[in-house]
């Protein structure tokens, strides 16, 4: 809608008025007599009524709502307006109507009559006879004048002048000079309303007359500015300016969002350090132009300021019992980390102010370290927030970026404070073995203030630059391979240790939480499924091998598909899976038992490894042939277990006869050492053991007892050192029917701080020295 329409001059008398005319609302904007207008119409109520007064008169009223926005049909209107005539109509594409329209007439309203389709109302016209007394003339004249004045020193449009001069009626030269002042449409309204030319005229001259003092100050003031400043500075003084005119004429209105962030920064709790920096940055920023790009930088990093949780602290929950009863009810086994998780409630029911642990899960995929953290924060009453560090390479990731960069953000350690709303959180950092590095910088060291409980209280974050503390958070960290992780973040953080679990553990766990999940997932209950304890251990066994569950939960998921599919198609009634007909549901068995697969005899001896995914069982071939006493070794070893090997060959060479060796098998036999599974990298020093037994039982041409597994470095001397991954190891053995296993003296502790449900049923062989195991696994 324009507002610098030309008049067009229509005479009152001319087109006569009935007593109710269809009324159109206007919004934010007042519709003068003498003045044309283009209005857009969009509507359908209001197209409506423009389609009819189109088939009568073309005459309807127009007045200007009270609101801004509102209903087309709501009577919530000015008493006064006009009577416009429509002289040209325009449909346009998008079904919107574009109309000239001009207002003949002042009209007041009587009553409404109508709402639905559109406004009807009862009218009565009001006048506005032309007077030409002196009084009249002279404020007419007057009137001319200084607003051809205004047209000059504003660069209005000059056809202005000429539409001025073309008026006679007093009415309409008040009225046009009033539509060029930028005045609110309630100013306007209340120039509308008045009846009394006498009284419209001097109402008007006084606008005029402070409008032309206004653009004298500007002017004023523009001498006082610069005149060689240009860009970014010739934007800030114009605005300055800008409020010093608007100062002068009462109307310094504060941005509305520097007044919010004023509000937030009166209200909210801050540390006196803190609280300094934001002021400063507020002063700035109100100096700042609202349209300069360093304003919304400098607001950003505000609202980053009010948005922390710098002194909002959730409330621990500290009943010792319930949380034991919490933790037993959502994870079964696990029972190392519970005891830990206990004693830090306690410590923290005594000592509320004491620092968060930094614990490390460590452990094979699938055993619930993610799940766990889970649970304490809700045994705690904590927020969770989990932070993925798997491929992270770049230390701003941890750190934030420098306000200086473009698109600059806090790091993730404080988007997560914000996230959470409180400053104790559980952060869950997951996967901080697969940090990386490189020219962007090294994460993990980044990482070395945060997870210390003795530093992490002055956190700095690049972005924000002021101290944050992080050490009422507890941080709890995952890993699948503890030596992926550098040494001086690793010794800031107290490792446990998530074994795999048993199948006994397995099949628990699959009864009381994964069985019952799955269920859910599937849209089913108990009434349609069952699966027998003996139908949980042979997926256990016969279609999983792994250490933790999730390939189990994969499996339960598969059986509640084909019982759903076998409902879908009509099948009623409730299924039982078992032993016997979980073919039926999983196909072939998956797995069998690792000794079965291999032809027994002699240059065959089983092993224990430890994965990042769990123990395994490592089978090592020796076989012999004619030669020169060459020894070749295949399998994808590395070099430290081709070490062993060669440690293993050279005791039996210097103890071949307390062996029962022939000594000319040295020189007159190639020897070939094979490991299976040569798709795999191996390395390490603990199949040294398993190594000289299996040599041993070539050369003496006696078989490996096939129940027993080792695991064992050994020395030139014969000596049997301690190894890693103890119950790892175990636990695969147990998996594969092992019944007695040769593990280094050293490690018997390891044994004994193992639950007895895993141990029952095997015979632990703790040896010093090689010849102990040799008598145990070659018992001949």
């Amino acid at each position: 809608m324009s507002k610098h329409a030309s008049s067009i001059n229509i005479d009152p008398s001319d087109l006569p008025i009935g007593s109710s005319l269809p009324i159109l609302p206007l919004h934010g904007f007042v519709f003068f007599p003498g003045m044309g207008f283009p209005l857009q119409v969009k509507d359908n109520s209001s197209k409506q009524l423009i389609d009819d007064t189109l088939l009568k008169d073309r005459i309807f009223g127009i007045i200007t709502h009270k609101e801004d926005e509102g209903d087309p049909n709501d009577p919530n209107l000015f008493d006064v307006g006009v009577a416009g005539y429509i002289h040209k109509l325009i449909k346009n594409e998008d079904g919107s109507y574009q109309i000239l329209v001009s207002g003949i007439k002042k009209i007041k309203t009587r009553e409404f009559t109508q709402q639905s389709p559109y406004l009807q109302a009862d009218i009565k016209e009001l006048p506005m006879e032309e007077a030409h007394d002196k009084k009249i003339n002279a404020l007419t004249m007057n009137l001319v004048e200084r607003f051809k004045e205004l047209v000059e020193i504003t660069k209005l449009p000059p056809e202005l002048i000429m539409t001025m001069d073309s008026l006679n009626n007093p009415f309409h030269i008040a009225y046009l000079t009033c539509s060029q002042l930028n005045i609110d449409t309630k100013q306007e309204q209340k120039i509308l309303e008045i009846v009394k030319l006498t009284d419209l005229l001097l109402a008007v001259t006084k606008k005029l007359a402070e409008r032309m003092e206004t653009i004298e100050m500007s002017a004023k003031i523009q001498k006082t500015v610069k005149s060689d400043i240009d860009g970014k500075q010739r934007e800030f003084y114009l605005r300055q300016q800008l409020a010093a005119i608007r100062k002068e004429l009462g109307e310094d209105n504060e941005n509305i969002d520097l007044v919010d962030l004023k509000e937030r920064l009166h209200d909210i709790k801050l540390p006196e350090d803190v609280r300094t920096v934001a002021e400063k940055e507020m002063e700035r920023l109100s100096r700042i132009p609202s349209s300069s790009s360093e304003y919304t930088v400098s607001r950003t990093y505000l609202e980053w300021i009010l948005d922390l949780p710098w002194k909002k602290s959730s409330q621990d929950f500290l009943d010792i019992k319930q949380a034991e009863k919490d933790l037993n009810k959502d994870h079964y086994g696990l029972e190392l980390i519970k005891k830990r998780i206990i004693e830090f409630l306690a410590v923290r029911k005594l000592k509320a102010d004491s620092h968060g642990p930094i614990l490390c899960f460590s452990g094979p995929p699938g055993v619930g370290k993610t799940s766990l953290g889970q649970s304490i924060a809700k045994t705690m009453g904590r927020k969770f927030v989990r932070i993925s560090l798997g491929g992270v390479r770049d230390e701003s990731e941890i750190r934030g970026h420098r306000r200086t960069y473009v698109g600059a953000l806090p790091g993730r350690i404080i988007q997560s404070m914000k996230k959470a709303g409180t400053n104790n959180p559980l952060f869950m950092l997951d996967e901080i073995d697969k940090l990386g590095n490189d020219f962007r910088g090294d994460p993990s060291s980044a990482l070395l203030e945060v997870l210390d409980p003795e530093q992490n209280d002055t956190f700095c974050d690049h972005y924000l630059d002021v101290n944050f503390d992080l050490s009422k958070v507890m941080f709890i960290t995952t890993a699948n391979y503890l030596e992926n992780i550098p040494g001086p973040l690793r010794d800031r953080m107290e490792v446990i240790t998530l074994s795999g679990y048993t199948e006994e553990e397995k099949l628990n766990i699959a009864k009381k939480h994964l069985f019952k999940r799955q269920l859910t997932a599937h849209g089913l209950t108990r009434d349609d499924l069952h699966i027998t304890d003996a139908g949980f251990s042979t997926i256990i066994r016969s279609y999983t091998r792994e250490a933790g569950v999730r390939n189990l939960e994969r499996k339960m998921a598969a059986v509640c598909r084909v019982v759903a599919k076998n409902i879908v198609t009509g099948k009623t009634g409730k299924t039982t899976v078992n032993a016997k007909n979980m073919v039926d549901f999983l196909g072939q068995i998956a797995f069998f038992p690792e000794t079965s697969t291999y032809s027994w005899g002699p240059g065959l001896a089983t092993g224990l490894a430890w994965t990042p995914v769990g123990g395994v069982l490592l089978f090592i071939e020796a076989a012999m042939m004619k030669g020169h006493g060459t020894m070749k070794m295949t399998g994808k070893l590395g070099d430290v277990m081709k070490e062993s090997t060669a440690a293993a060959l050279t005791y039996i060479k210097a103890h071949a006869e307390e062996l029962g060796v022939d000594e000319e098998l040295f020189s007159t036999k190639d020897m070939h050492i094979h490991v299976p599974d040569g798709a795999t990298p191996k390395d390490g020093p603990s199949a040294g053991v398993a190594m000289v037994v299996s040599l041993t039982s070539l050369f003496t041409d006696k078989p490996v007892s096939k129940d027993v597994a080792m695991t064992g470095e050994i020395t030139l001397r014969g000596d049997v050192l301690p190894v890693g991954g103890v119950k790892e190891k175990v636990l695969a053995a147990v998996r594969s029917g092992i019944t007695d296993i040769i593990l280094p003296f050293l490690n018997q502790k390891d044994i004994s701080e193992m639950r007895d449900n895993i141990t029952e049923g095997i015979d632990f062989h703790f040896v010093k020295k090689i010849e102990e195991a040799l008598k145990v696994a070659i018992p001949k």
